[in-house]
């Protein structure tokens, strides 16, 4: 495994991912999870914590539950991902409810928060999760970046989110990007229509692309300090063994990567 990257396995089994950096503060518990230790079944094997996706919902609703215990959460909260830019701030009370009153999950890529107990959840299969820490005004956010949200620059919103709203000093925050599709397998035939002209210096001679260095150079230009961004430079298509991979291997599960305040 990767030197910025330590693997943690807890108590009811499951494997996960902490960034080394993000491990210094007592005051957040983070992970990024691999498909390992749930209950879903092939093509979803095995903690797919997704139901769009096409598993048996029981089973996400297990899996879900493994994940809530790992990290000790009283209340996970996903948002409705959509390959887009928009942010969300969680807040203590339900921003709207489902028809049977439960609190319905925000529309969005990203989320934001300064409450303690709201643990903020993306779900991905090559997509980047980006999480972010600011141990000084005690905020978190978990950002669903794929290739659409990256030309987006999801990543950049979100910075200046939680420093319009929150006060966050962007030389505090430390970011940590998790395992996702890497340069090696981020191929674009159609890039030419797909990806806007100012993303082509990412491109290499084969038309693959590389989206850590991408968002690398976005968390920079957001204003973070180099030394506070951690990559866990893994690629979810070379290591479907750990991760799911939309790419690799079509109808799959959705790993999950959570941030939250303790």
């Amino acid at each position: 495994m990767k030197k910025n990257v330590s693997v943690k396995i807890s108590p009811n089994g499951l494997t996960c991912l902490q960034f080394q950096g993000f491990e210094d503060f007592n005051t957040i518990k983070h992970a990024v999870f691999t498909r390992g230790g749930g209950i879903s079944r092939e093509p979803y094997r095995s903690l797919n914590t997704s139901f769009s996706v096409g598993d048996d919902p029981e089973r996400v609703r297990g899996n879900r539950t493994m994940v809530r215990e790992t990290m000790g959460a009283d209340d996970l909260v996903f948002c409705r991902q959509v390959h887009g830019a928009d942010v969300r701030i969680v807040s203590v009370l339900p921003d709207s409810q489902d028809k049977k009153g439960r609190e319905a999950p925000p529309v969005g890529d990203a989320m934001v928060t300064n409450r303690a107990g709201k643990f903020l959840v993306i779900q991905v299969a090559d997509c980047q999760p980006v999480l972010v820490y600011d141990p000084v005004r005690k905020v978190v956010a978990n950002i669903h970046s794929g290739w659409r949200g990256s030309i987006r620059n999801i990543i950049g919103m979100t910075i200046q989110v939680m420093a319009e709203t929150f006060g966050s000093s962007k030389k505090d925050l430390l970011a940590g990007i998790g395992p996702s599709l890497g340069p090696c397998c981020a191929e674009f035939v159609n890039y030419q229509t797909e990806i806007p002209r100012p993303y082509w210096e990412y491109k290499s001679t084969n038309n693959h692309f590389d989206f850590w260095a991408l968002s690398r150079d976005q968390l920079l230009e957001a204003g973070l300090v180099r030394e506070h961004i951690i990559s866990s430079e893994l690629c979810t298509r070379c290591r479907t063994d750990l991760f799911y991979s939309y790419r690799g291997e079509g109808t799959t599960g959705r790993f999950a990567a959570a941030i939250g305040l303790r």
